[in-house]
Order: structure tokens, then sequence, then C-alpha cells
């Protein structure tokens, strides 16, 4: 087949950029929901409780396609990645929401493509070129000096080595479960995940779940209802489909506007001040993203 045979006709790659998109606001809203949930909620309750919800929509959604059970040799690589990306990852990222803004989180988070990119390293026997490694330390630097400069300048802050973990968390999970997507579409592994992790967090949901609902604010449930919903689920569906139609190298790029929507979001709904350094910090993350990316293999 030819090259030009092989590109997706301008319909086909305008909707999978707008799909991409859309993947990337749901995405992109995750932390001004999860701060506007841990003001109210117990963080291990916004993850656990994000997840069991997430988990039975994904049985049920399984259940009416008909979708085979995973691969017995495939339980291991579940197993991890739902470690990583259904409990690690939003668990961090929860209790950093509960005293780091939505915005610095967005900065920090910036960096996660980086992030998977040198799991992927590590666990794939990738041999990537020097400029590449130029451009994540670059990036990391960039993080870190922000965070810095946010906590005062002498060390970084509980909230800031949990969005650190979280970052070290979902690259490991996302590398992992990219094995998985080899065989079945992004969604499926998702679900699957969810699914086989509800006996976990089904029963930790409910231990951990407010003693007294009412007197939760409403905002703290739609930030909850948002996360579990949308950024542990449907999001997926968006994305995993944009990558498909319009082709993961241009959908993929879409991701570097993901730390803006998060800053503008989380002045909007949180009602955070994101000044001049921050935006600078962001975009600068972002061209660290976007060159290392290009920049990956020899």
């Amino acid at each position: 087949m030819s090259q030009a045979a092989a590109i997706p006709p301008a319909p086909r790659i305008a909707l999978g950029l707008a799909l991409g998109v859309a993947g990337v606001v749901i995405f992109g809203a995750t932390l001004p929901a999860t701060r506007l949930a841990v003001a109210d909620l117990d963080p291990w309750f916004v993850t656990f409780g994000r997840a069991a919800a997430a988990g039975l929509l994904a049985a049920v959604v399984l259940v009416v396609l008909r979708r085979p059970l995973p691969a017995r040799a495939d339980l291991s690589r579940y197993g991890v990645a739902a470690l990583c990306l259904i409990t690690g990852f939003p668990g961090f990222m929860a209790l950093a929401m509960v005293t780091v803004p939505a915005g610095q989180g967005g900065v920090v988070l910036g960096i996660l493509p980086l992030g998977t990119a040198v799991a992927a390293v590590l666990l794939a026997g990738e041999r990537p070129s020097v400029g590449f490694w130029l451009a994540s330390v670059a990036g990391a630097a960039l993080v870190l000096i922000f965070a810095l400069r946010r906590s005062g300048g002498y060390a970084l802050t509980t909230g800031d080595i949990y969005l650190f973990a979280a970052v070290a968390a979902a690259a490991l999970g996302y590398t992992v479960s990219a094995v998985l997507t080899r065989d079945r579409p992004g969604w499926e592994v998702v679900s699957w995940m969810l699914v086989l992790a509800l006996p976990v967090t089904l029963p930790a949901a409910f231990w951990f779940a407010p003693a007294h609902p009412a007197a939760v604010g409403a905002a703290a449930w739609w930030g909850f209802a948002y996360a579990a919903l949308f950024s542990q689920y449907v999001g997926f569906f968006f994305w995993n489909a944009g990558l498909a139609l319009g082709g993961i190298a241009r959908v993929g790029q879409v991701q570097l506007l993901q730390t803006f929507v998060t800053l503008g979001l989380a002045a909007l709904v949180n009602g955070e001040v994101i000044g001049r350094e921050t935006l600078l910090f962001a975009a600068a993350v972002a061209v660290t993203v976007l060159v290392g990316s290009r920049m990956r293999s020899r």
C-alpha cells in the first residue's frame, strides 16, 4: 500500500482530531473536579469510589457488548496496570489536591507524556536518541524548579511529592496497558481493569464512604461524579476513538493542550489565580514534551 493510500481521508482525520480534543478536555478537567471532591470527601473514598462506580458501568458495557474475558496469561499485566492507574494515580492525585492548587498540579502532570516514554524505554528496551534524554531532563528540571518556586524554594511540599508519585504510577501503568492494547481496544482494556479491580475497589469505597452523605456539599458530589464517570471511564472512549481515526502520532500531539485546559478550568471552576509564571512554565514543559516525542527513537 502506498503512503498516500495509508493516510486517512480528511473527514476521518478531522473527526479523529475532534474526538481527541474532546478526550483532552475531559481529562484536563480531572484535577479541578478532584479538587472540588476532596474539599468535603475523603481522598481515599474519591479514589476507590470513582473506580468502583466506573467499574460497575464498565461491567454493564462488557456484558452488553459480549466482550471475551482476558487471557489468563495477561491477568498479571492487568493487575499491575490496575494498581497503577486505578488506585495509584488517582490516589496520589487526590491526596495532592488536598493541599496543592489544581493549576499547579496541571503543570506537574504536564510532564506525564515524557514520563511514559521513559518508562517505555526502561521496560520495552527502546533506544532513544540523545535529544530525547536531553528533552526529558529539561522537562523534569522545569517541573522541579516550578514546584520548588511554588513551595518557597527550599523543599518540595507533601502535595508536590504526591504529584510526582502520580506521574510515576501513571507512566508505569500506561506502559503496561499499552502492551495489552495490542490485542484489544484501549477502552476495553480499561473496562476489564476496572471490572477486575471491583473486589477491592467496591468494599474500599464503602469503607471510606462519608458517614453523613447529606452533609457533603453539592460541589464535592459533582466533582466526584465527574471523576468517576468521565475521567475514569468515558474519556477513554473519546481519546482512543480519536487515536484510531486520526492516527496516533497526529492526534497524540493534542495532548499538549491538556495542561492549558486544566489551568483554564482551575481558574473557572476552582477560582484559582493563574499567574504569568505558571503559564510560562506550562508552555516550556509543553515544548519539551513536543521535542521529546519527535526525538524519541533513533
